[in-house]
């Protein structure tokens, strides 16, 4: 990989809940580093600690041991430096889908005739323009994360979080949404870290991807994603063609399977 800017450092990290019945140890050694207009995706058993280890990320939760680091400076709790992408889009429902879309702007009262030919062009290019007054509830899946990933880049967050963004859809618009919210972050240059279940979601998405262990979970593998796309034009689903796609399937299956026999 080229040198690059490093947008994210994770050192050492660690966590440890406390309960009644004792001490329970989510994650452990933790360290990985992103680089600007990367996606690094992460997978791992169910359970091994992937959205405890976001949520460390986002500043929603205190590590035990270790720190997170976004544009070098300690990460103390939620930022606008981090947009966070859920499984629902969370878009409400009483207000137009513009409205939606600028709300994060609005939170930080940086709402103004700009911000808003920024929204609508984003709104134009990614399909959403006929659809700027009609209400969530008018639209369909898809077209409601589409809107959601719309009003998380509009505050132009350093790092994206994306925790199984698409899991709430079906397979066939899950296969389509994917592509089109990849091409959305590889057009806009995003940094992005992606977890999913999805072994295939993650290789055509990802420039490398993450493997966790069981809990606690560390850190198994780092693989770097190389493919070869048809036609010259970079999208998920035609990195779902590639030659390489097999050999990369194939190699982390086999490490994640050491960990659920």
């Amino acid at each position: 990989m080229d040198k690059k800017t490093k947008i994210v450092e994770v050192k050492n990290l660690g966590m440890i809940y406390h309960t009644l019945s004792g001490e329970t140890e989510a994650i452990k050694d933790i360290n990985f580093e992103i680089y600007e207009g990367e996606i690094v995706g992460i997978v791992g058993p169910s359970g091994c600690g992937k959205s405890t280890l976001l949520s460390i990320i986002a500043g929603l939760l205190s590590p035990t041991r270790g720190k997170v680091l976004i544009n070098g400076k300690k990460v103390e709790g939620p930022s606008k430096d981090i947009g966070y992408m859920f499984q629902k889009d969370h878009l409400f429902e009483w207000r137009t889908i513009l409205e939606n879309v600028l709300l994060g702007l609005e939170i930080h009262s940086k709402v103004d005739r700009d911000s808003k030919e920024i929204a609508e062009h984003m709104l134009d290019t990614y399909g959403l323009k006929d659809f700027k007054n009609n209400y969530p509830r008018q639209l369909s899946g898809g077209m409601r994360q589409r809107a959601a990933l719309i009003r998380t880049l509009i505050v132009e967050p350093s790092l994206l979080l994306l925790d199984e963004p698409f899991s709430a859809l079906d397979y066939q618009t899950r296969l389509a949404i994917s592509d089109e919210v990849g091409i959305i972050l590889k057009n806009e240059k995003k940094t992005a870290l992606l977890v999913t279940h999805d072994i295939s979601e993650a290789i055509s998405l990802s420039d490398r991807i993450i493997i966790l262990t069981n809990r606690p979970a560390t850190i198994k593998d780092i693989i770097t994603i190389d493919l070869t796309c048809t036609d010259g034009v970079w999208s998920p689903i035609k990195c779902r063609e590639a030659p390489e796609f097999r050999h990369y399937f194939n190699k982390i299956w086999k490490e994640l399977d050491v960990h659920v026999q």
